[in-house]
């Protein structure tokens, strides 16, 4: 190759350089900030559970949704689909959950309302939500996820339970905090670092919905040894689709998301039959009663996801165990599942027992009995309705860590 060939050979490359960096500097230059559309609070249930309201169509009785990006579509209860009188559409598509599979029905190209915004054509497969709705002791309409959130940058503020909904665009995000560059498999999954027996990180769910601190496979614990041979194991379970769900419970020493760590977290393991974490893609879900010490910017579009630590950041963790399965049934708040050798069954619970008071507390609320009974370590005493009479238990409930 002669001089002048290399000479105008390295001319060209220069110049697509400096073309092609030409081209990124204009596409930045022209992008467009994102504006805000508008804004709406939230509750938040024990767990860090999110629920919004939202109408569906011109249903004038606001709707009871959750938050949620663990979840990879959006959905409707049955119950409530049957109740508004909206026919749906059967087809072969089947969704995932820790306690089942199941194919659903459709309702497509429907409207959801918030307040100051109208999100069109959305398609909402329609589940049943019995369970959640009886363990979160308020009625649940539907599950808002991805087909929502991919359209919209959403914060949310746990420090004030409001949640922003922003156009697609430039984001300046606020000092002192974090940005996560999750990769997208139709769920936000994030590198999370846990210490134990080992130290071991691995790609988790980032996964609102869940109202827990992290959801282990029993797969990757037992590949992983993550865990100290001496941690005490407690059966529990948990709620999810298709039922209910055998769970053990212990701690860790550590959890860390990006460079923020948090001592001795407690965390669920499960047998994962469903494959849901395509295990070993995946650990698990990462939930949001760790995530709730952050305040959240969900930027879908550009795949980010920053996270700033707020007022709960330093909350202490639950470590408190009963062995008790608490429902909403029927307006009572009903004891439905008893763990054989808990301290619940130690104490004297039966399976249909009615919670009449906690620590003298007779507001007949389960949020507020389930927040009365994180008391790891101490004795609770509990008053019951069995065969139409007043029974007083004392529940020793036992810490985890113990």
């Amino acid at each position: 190759m002669s001089i002048l060939e290399q000479f105008m050979k390295r001319f060209n490359l220069i110049y697509i350089l400096i073309l092609c960096s030409s081209c990124i500097n204009l596409h930045k230059t022209n992008f467009t900030a994102s504006q805000k559309i508008t804004q709406f609070p939230f509750i938040m249930l024990s767990g860090g559970t999110v629920i919004v309201k939202a109408q569906f169509e011109d249903i004038k009785d606001s709707l009871n949704f959750v938050f949620d990006t663990g979840s990879g579509g959006i959905s409707l209860d049955s119950s409530t689909i049957e109740l508004i009188g909206i026919e749906s559409t059967k087809t072969n598509r089947t969704i995932r959950g820790i306690a089942g599979t199941k194919k659903v029905d459709f309702v497509y190209k429907k409207s959801l309302k918030f307040p100051g915004l109208q999100v069109d054509s959305l398609d909402f497969h329609i589940n049943n939500y019995d369970i959640l709705s009886s363990s979160y002791g308020i009625k649940v309409d539907g599950v808002i996820g991805l087909s929502f959130l991919r359209r919209f940058i959403v914060t949310i503020n746990y420090d004030n339970k409001l949640i922003e909904i922003y156009t697609p665009g430039k984001v300046n995000y606020p000092r002192g905090g974090h940005l996560l560059h999750p990769q997208f498999y139709s769920l936000p999954i994030i590198p999370t670092t846990i210490k134990d027996n080992v130290l071991s990180t691995t790609d988790f769910i980032f996964d609102t919905g869940a109202g827990l601190n992290m959801l282990l496979s029993e797969d990757y614990v037992k590949d992983s040894t993550i865990l100290k041979k001496k941690r005490n194991l407690f059966i529990t379970q948990a709620e999810g689709l298709g039922g209910k769900k055998i769970m053990k419970t212990t701690v860790v020493k550590s959890v860390e998301v990006g460079p923020y760590k948090f001592r001795w977290v407690p965390i669920y393991i499960f047998r994962d039959d469903f494959n849901i974490t395509s295990y070993p893609k995946m650990g698990g879900v990462l939930g949001n009663d760790i995530l709730r010490r952050f305040n959240l910017i969900l930027n879908y579009p550009n795949q980010e996801i920053f996270i700033k630590p707020n007022t709960h950041f330093f909350d202490d963790f639950d470590y408190s165990y009963t062995g008790l399965g608490l429902y909403q049934v029927n307006g009572y708040i009903v004891i439905e599942d008893v763990v054989e050798n808990s301290p619940a069954d130690k104490s004297g619970f039966k399976p249909n027992d009615i919670i009449f008071a906690v620590e003298n507390n007779f507001t007949n609320n389960l949020q507020t009995y389930k927040n009365l009974l994180q008391n790891a370590g101490n004795t609770v005493k509990v008053v019951v309705i069995r065969n139409k009479e007043l029974v007083t238990l004392n529940l020793e409930i036992q810490h985890i860590m113990k």
